[in-house]
């Protein structure tokens, strides 16, 4: 062979594109995969449970037409080795015979709060008052049933002071954190208002893992986030919006089940539990013993197989104090009763499930889906007859594509979400409660202090609608919402302090925000966005019968490059 044709074949060797990619969660790209699932384009990898490494989209032939970004370099793997006489035996038939490649990013965000912090599905960004920047870069490396991904996130939180609700923690256990910093609402959530006086960094391992996976099955251990569920925005059991976690994770990938010998296809299952260790902020309490807690998780997914649209879900998470780790507290999770949470007596356990439903219709472009919860159990089955809302909480969404003149695409969506607690508290029940609380785990649904499930925290309500319009080299998305941020509080502490005046002083958040997505280069992206952050009564506080405003301006720019 000659010079020029060994170089040739080693270039080739080195950087074959392959036509499948992994995304992060809430990336660019994965939205747009998202969008061009909705019709087909694309399948979706995931039935329910999703991470960066589950998260594996795969082309064949694209309709040009309906793959609008289809010149972008949206990111690929690359094909490093491969071996020229593979093993053919049922072993080898499930792993890749070969190793490939991804480099992630590098992406740079860069945030500003004008009035106070705003900001959510960002992992172990907080964003805060005045500047926010975050940096993340990565590789990933798989071959053989082998998998290792570095993609860390390095950020910076100016933490500008700004005036807040005074918090409902007093104390020598909370001096000087939570009583100065901490959460206003119920309490026994770590969640503080303020991260400290002062500017800090916040280094996090992001997507950063060890797997190994054989056929469907698989088991990882690291610290990539979670997203639970079809919700977009704010799903209710678990999402990206705090920090990861260290975490071991085993289960199946999405699989289709066949009759054997017949070769009947009989839908397509996801199961996948995992357990992991969640950490308190540095502004919660003094107490050094009760830093960590576990979560034990379970997601089992079902697709149908005379209506493939259609797919149900179940996932449950059950959190223990880690000093007290058992075999009650790694394996209760996986018993199909929802009880009490009590070992020897004690009620030492704070146990939420979901069900979903995602109804795809591709034909149309038409997607619908719903995620119910509940956060506590009840005695028997009679109580969820009488009763079924004792402490439930729902996300509720649909979206649609539609067709635009000059050959753009475009999609709107709708998220309702509700976490208000259930009329029975305080009133049939003598005491009340918030969805991501619970008396015994005193930080809550919770890791470094910001929330493990939706984004708009306990005890509130959402209402959102977007419109995204997509063009060759980029987007533009237009949005609207309405929330209110802890309705929990207004009930069961502002009433109580304030009678009829607590009814004038709801808190309540009204946003306006466009974006804009453009592409100098096929691989070189650049995003800007402005939110208008309307807030009613920041400080739960009215004048009179009228709301008193602070208004918070949101800008972000982020950069991003792909390889």
């Amino acid at each position: 062979m000659t010079k020029k044709g060994i170089l040739f074949s080693l270039i080739f060797f080195f950087f074959v594109s392959l036509s499948f990619t992994q995304e992060a969660l809430k990336s660019i790209e994965e939205d747009y995969y998202d969008f061009l699932s909705l019709n087909g384009t694309v399948a979706r990898p995931t039935l329910g449970y999703k991470t960066l490494s589950d998260n594996i989209w795969e082309f064949s032939e694209i309709d040009s037409e309906s793959h609008i970004w289809s010149n972008l370099n949206l990111g690929s793997n690359f094909l490093l080795w491969q071996a020229s006489s593979p093993v053919d035996n049922w072993f080898t038939r499930g792993i890749e015979q070969s190793l490939t490649a991804k480099v992630y990013g590098p992406e740079w965000v860069n945030s500003y709060n004008t009035a106070s912090p705003y900001g959510q599905n960002d992992g172990g960004l907080w964003q805060g008052c005045g500047y926010n920047t975050a940096f993340t870069a990565g590789a990933r490396l798989e071959g053989y049933g082998f998998e290792a991904t570095f993609k860390p996130q390095v950020s910076w939180m100016q933490n500008r002071e700004y005036e807040y609700i005074k918090p409902n923690y007093t104390g020598e256990t909370y001096k000087d954190k939570a009583e100065k910093y901490g959460y206003y609402g119920v309490t026994s959530v770590d969640v503080p208002q303020r991260f400290g006086d002062s500017p800090f960094w916040n280094f996090d391992w992001g997507d950063s893992e060890i797997r190994y996976s054989l056929y469907s099955f698989t088991v990882g251990f690291g610290t990539q986030s979670i997203w639970l569920g079809p919700a977009k925005l704010n799903p209710i059991m678990h999402s990206n919006n705090a920090s990861s976690y260290p975490k071991l994770d085993i289960g199946f990938r999405k699989t289709e089940l066949k009759m054997p010998y017949w070769e009947w296809y009989l839908g397509s299952i996801e199961l996948r539990g995992w357990w992991g260790k969640l950490t308190e902020s540095d502004w919660f309490d003094n107490d050094n013993t009760n830093d960590n807690t576990l979560i034990s998780g379970l997601s089992i997914n079902y697709q149908l197989p005379f209506f493939r649209d259609l797919t149900f879900g179940l996932n449950r998470t059950m959190l223990s104090a880690w000093k007290n780790m058992s075999s009650y507290t790694l394996f209760k999770i996986y018993n199909p009763s929802i009880s009490s949470g009590t070992s020897g007596g004690k009620d030492e356990s704070d146990q939420r499930v979901s069900f979903t439903i995602d109804y795809n219709i591709k034909n149309a472009g038409f997607e619908v889906y719903l995620e119910w919860a509940r956060n506590d159990f009840s005695p028997n089955r009679d109580y969820y007859i009488r009763y079924p809302f004792h402490t439930a909480g729902w996300t509720f969404g649909t979206e649609k594509t539609f067709d635009l003149p000059w050959n753009l695409k475009g999609a709107f969506l709708l998220e309702l979400t509700f976490l208000e607690c259930s009329a029975d508290y305080d009133r049939l029940i003598s005491w009340y409660s918030t969805f991501y609380a619970h008396h015994e785990i005193k930080q809550g649904y919770t890791n470094n202090g910001q929330w493990l499930g939706a984004g708009i925290g306990t005890g509130g309500n959402s209402q959102y609608f977007g419109l995204t319009v997509y063009y060759p080299r980029g987007s533009v998305l237009l949005f609207m919402q309405r929330r209110n941020p802890d309705l929990d509080y207004s009930m069961y502490i502002d009433s109580r302090a304030n009678g009829t005046q607590a009814e004038k002083n709801i808190r309540a958040e009204l946003n306006f925000g466009i974006s804009g997505l453009y592409y100098f280069t096929d691989s070189f992206n650049v995003q800007l966005q402005y939110i208008l952050n309307n807030q009613h009564n920041p400080l739960n506080v009215a004048s009179g019968n009228t709301s008193i405003h602070r208004y918070n301006n949101y800008i972000n720019l982020s950069l991003s490059y792909k390889i």
